[in-house]
């Protein structure tokens, strides 16, 4: 089955975009970390930072450590998963109701077109 050239780009490109969002939610979460200045800043670079290299080792395309589907699925969950919960803890419920199933549906539809190259 060939999957139309548009609908792929549009969902890795979407997919992309939703990374790049939850690295951004997670210093947005670190920086408005209500403790002192220094572990606000430290989290603010620091849960970003560490979101990207686990993403990178294990979940990118072009991942360091190759996982099987399953286990790229699991580091995805734990790092959107975190974003959805910064988004919580900063007070904003309904947009990380949107945020998570937008994550949903995108994975669902990367993963399935992905499967059927």
């Amino acid at each position: 089955m060939t999957i139309p050239a548009p609908l792929a780009w549009t969902a890795e490109g979407l997919a992309f975009l939703l990374e790049l969002v939850a690295l951004a939610v997670l210093a947005w979460w670190g920086f408005t970390w209500p403790g002192s200045r220094v572990a606000s800043v430290v989290l603010g670079l620091g849960a970003p930072l560490l979101a990207a290299v686990v993403w990178g080792a294990f979940a990118a395309p072009r991942a360091t450590y190759s996982l099987p589907l399953a286990g790229v699925l699991v580091v995805k969950a734990v790092v959107f998963g975190a974003a959805v919960l910064a988004l919580v803890a900063i007070g904003h419920r309904n947009l990380a109701l949107w945020f998570g199933g937008v994550v949903v549906l995108d994975t669902v539809v990367v993963t399935l077109l992905r499967a059927a190259e």
